[in-house]
């Protein structure tokens, strides 16, 4: 009696558990299945059109980051300055994503009704820096001492960079830009900047922290003195209403604001605006 009571105890252990591993089993393969189902949902190209100071981090991290995480989806980045950006959306630049290195650009393009302002977000935050060449011994130390160099200062072209129109903007502030207007070697780009201190062709030149940070052929004198600027150094980023690939494009912003993209531009130097 005592062995059939055992018997039965033990066939009803096992019946118990057999049932929780079935409906862990579905459970599991259930959710899996949901969450494969939503990223196989996001297919093709994501176009991206992000200022040059973007092109480090995107391009060596959050790219292949993000098509890791969606195989059937391949971002296309095109970079160059906010400015140039703007006009090639408004000329018909294929683009889902627009992220820009300054306000100005974002806010003219939302106007003329390129611009999904539901998805339009403040997002990060970065520094303006004077450098110069690693070798340099030039003496060189702040601002101030702009009005004294003799060779090039290179700045990105105000009309259309945003570094070049926070440049202006500094040395105004601090009274040197008429002193120094003819010394100035404007680059397309604040990477085209950044390449003409590395090589040596500019004496010194106003870049953002993350690009000094990207090369060791450059160093920073100093951060713009506090006060130069007027307003912070933002990075806006919203989809374009005319996206060919809407879950794309919601995927590729949802997965920015994850907290491992938001480590990644940390770890190139850039701060999250909260």
């Amino acid at each position: 009696m005592n062995k059939k009571i055992l018997l039965i105890a033990i066939l009803a252990i096992v019946a118990v558990v057999g049932i929780g591993s079935c409906s862990a089993g579905l459970f599991d393969f259930s959710g899996n299945n949901d969450s494969n189902n939503t990223n196989a949902n996001v297919t093709g190209d994501v176009n991206l059109a992000a200022a040059a100071s973007l092109k480090n981090v995107y391009d060596e991290k959050l790219i292949p980051m993000f098509e890791k995480k969606y195989p059937g989806a391949k971002v296309v980045p095109t970079y160059a300055s906010s400015g140039d950006l703007q006009t090639q959306i408004e000329n018909g630049l294929k683009a889902d994503i627009f992220m820009s290195a300054a306000n100005k650009q974002m806010n003219k393009l939302a106007s003329e009704g390129y611009i999904d302002n539901s998805t339009n977000k403040q997002f990060l935050e970065n520094k303006v820096v004077l450098i110069v060449p690693a070798n340099s011994n030039s003496n060189i130390s702040s601002f101030d001492d702009l009005k004294n160099v003799s060779g090039n200062i290179a700045i990105g072209n105000p009309e259309s960079v945003p570094a070049g129109q926070y440049a202006k903007e500094v040395l105004t502030n601090l009274g040197a830009w008429d002193s120094v207007q003819s010394k100035l070697s404007l680059g397309t780009d604040v990477t085209a900047v950044l390449n003409q201190v590395a090589q040596g062709s500019a004496d010194c030149g106003i870049v953002y922290s993350t690009d000094a940070n990207s090369t060791k052929d450059v160093k920073v004198v100093c951060e713009a003195p506090q006060g130069s600027l007027n307003t912070s150094v933002i990075y806006p980023v919203a989809e374009l209403k005319n996206t060919t690939n809407k879950a794309g494009a919601d995927a590729f912003m949802d997965f920015l604001q994850t907290k491992e993209a938001k480590d990644v531009f940390v770890e190139y130097g850039f701060t999250i605006h909260e």
